[in-house]
């Protein structure tokens, strides 16, 4: 039996995804009033896609709370189409975005901070803050995917999805520098034309082997966890 319910850790989650983006959102950062704000930095976008899964998985309790023991068909039916976009946005957006952005910052943070995180920032943004956007994002999900089990779309689905979401974030930067002239990540700047395209196809094909990593692990803890039950 686990030591705390996963419906509360889900709602302990989600309160803490809330305060993240609103002391975000509270800091006073030039960045945040050039074109595009916050929204131009896939951190921020990743903070919103976990607030809003989150949000999915407990309204998801919360419906099959009050679900159980009915006979009404049509809740039901509510209960498995909230149930199917919940293991939906785990599978294309929660974990490989998640796992994306933890893994990418932490890599170039550690070979050169000023590519991704100027020492500027550390004026505005505190420690306790840095590691709720790029830190604990990575075993929120991961304690997701332990606790419950979530049903993957085919692969070619899920991948398609993965792709177009990179493709359009890699769109979305060209149009913001396209209209600033300065580009998103510190990292752009330093590299040429033909480097920052192979750099947006690793971030494409990077993001695309998190989504398959994702489908194993999940895959992985739950067939163990049926091979205990079993034996």
């Amino acid at each position: 039996m686990a030591l705390i319910p996963s419906q509360i850790l889900r709602v302990a989650i989600l309160l803490s995804y809330f305060s993240i983006l609103c002391n975000y959102k509270a800091i006073d950062m030039p960045a945040h009033q050039t074109y595009g704000g916050s929204w131009k930095f896939l951190t921020f976008i990743d903070l919103v896609i976990q607030a809003v899964f989150f949000g999915v998985c407990v309204l998801t309790d919360l419906s099959s709370l009050l679900t159980k023991g009915s006979a009404c068909m049509e809740q039901e039916r509510q209960l498995r189409k909230l149930i199917g976009l919940r293991d939906w946005m785990m599978a294309v957006l929660a974990f490989p975005v998640g796992a994306f952005v933890v893994t990418m910052f932490w890599t170039l943070y550690v070979y050169d901070r000023d590519l991704v995180y100027p020492r500027l920032l550390d004026n505005f943004i505190p420690q306790w803050l840095n590691h709720g956007m790029h830190t604990t994002v990575l075993p929120f999900i991961i304690i997701e995917m332990r606790t419950t089990y979530h049903r993957y779309p085919s692969r070619t689905c899920g991948l398609f999805v993965v792709c177009m979401f990179a493709v359009g974030y890699v769109v979305w930067m060209c149009w913001v520098h396209s209209m600033t002239g300065v580009w998103v990540y510190p990292l752009l700047e330093h590299i040429g034309p033909m480097a920052r395209t192979l750099f947006f196809i690793c971030l494409t094909a990077l993001i695309s082997v998190y989504y398959v990593l994702g489908e194993i692990l999940n895959n992985y803890i739950w067939d163990s966890s049926k091979s205990k039950l079993k034996g």
